[in-house]
């Protein structure tokens, strides 16, 4: 496994509230380049409130983000969250474009309107580096297959593949195997962790399942009420954690 030495994505005291209830205290995060970091938790818990603030689809209220070296903050935003791509539990790939379609997509915010209107202006170069990210997830073979057509873990690759084509340093994935089957969801996991150990990118997964965590992940970090409660190597998670995160969720049931 490739060491983790840079820290790719800083969260500091990041905070969200809404009407009724604050979903986030306080809340910090590092990820390293070369390292897939699992946040666990019971539903309610902030894990995926924390992945949408930093990707900007969610606001916060206060708190510090940094992507790849750069501050998520004014005027330069928008630019900095480019350093990062997300992958969601509900797969957004347009069905009837083909698979390497749907992964030019990952590419587009650098092209002009005019070249980025239709598939059939997308540049050779963009094309081209698509269905090689298509290849690093072992896809290429389907590339021109509607994604329509694809299983669901499938359709998960030629979303990872999209995220790449993005060129991100920090990959956030939300919730990406809840839909999949446990032999696709552990094909999902793996992609994952080759993604961060050998090309080195920052990886940051929240999951549902703890014992894919253990397996996959190299470190945990658990939320409690929108807090961290933990924070350790995926080897050292115990029972008692895993039962001291979902105990409030139980309790409700």
């Amino acid at each position: 496994m490739t060491a983790a030495v840079d820290t790719a994505l800083s969260v500091r005291g990041l905070r969200k509230s809404y009407v009724d209830r604050t979903v986030l205290h306080e809340f910090d995060l590092n990820v390293a380049a070369g390292e897939l970091v699992v946040l666990l938790g019971a539903n309610g818990s902030g894990k995926s409130t924390a992945l949408r603030c930093v990707i900007g689809l969610t606001e916060p209220d206060a708190g510090e983000i940094v992507i790849a070296g750069r501050p998520v903050t004014g005027p330069d935003a928008a630019a900095a969250r480019r350093g990062a791509a997300m992958v969601f539990q509900q797969i957004h790939l347009v069905r009837r474009r083909s698979a390497l379609d749907n992964v030019c997509a990952g590419g587009l915010t650098g092209l002009p309107l005019s070249r980025s209107i239709t598939p059939m202006l997308f540049p050779r170069e963009l094309r081209e580096h698509a269905m090689a990210c298509l290849d690093r997830v072992g896809m290429a073979d389907r590339a021109h297959d509607r994604a329509g057509s694809l299983s669901g873990g499938q359709q998960q690759r030629v979303a990872v593949a999209r995220a790449l084509c993005q060129g991100a340093k920090v990959l956030l994935a939300d919730e990406p195997v809840s839909a999949l089957d446990p032999a696709a969801a552990t094909q999902v996991m793996n992609l994952l962790a080759e993604l961060a150990h050998t090309d080195g990118l920052a990886v940051a997964a929240v999951l549902h399942q703890p014992e894919l965590a253990c397996r996959h992940a190299d470190r945990v970090v658990g939320l409690l009420r929108g807090r961290m409660s933990l924070s350790c190597r995926a080897s050292n998670l115990s029972d008692v954690d895993i039962d001291g995160l979902y105990a409030a969720e139980r309790a409700n049931d």
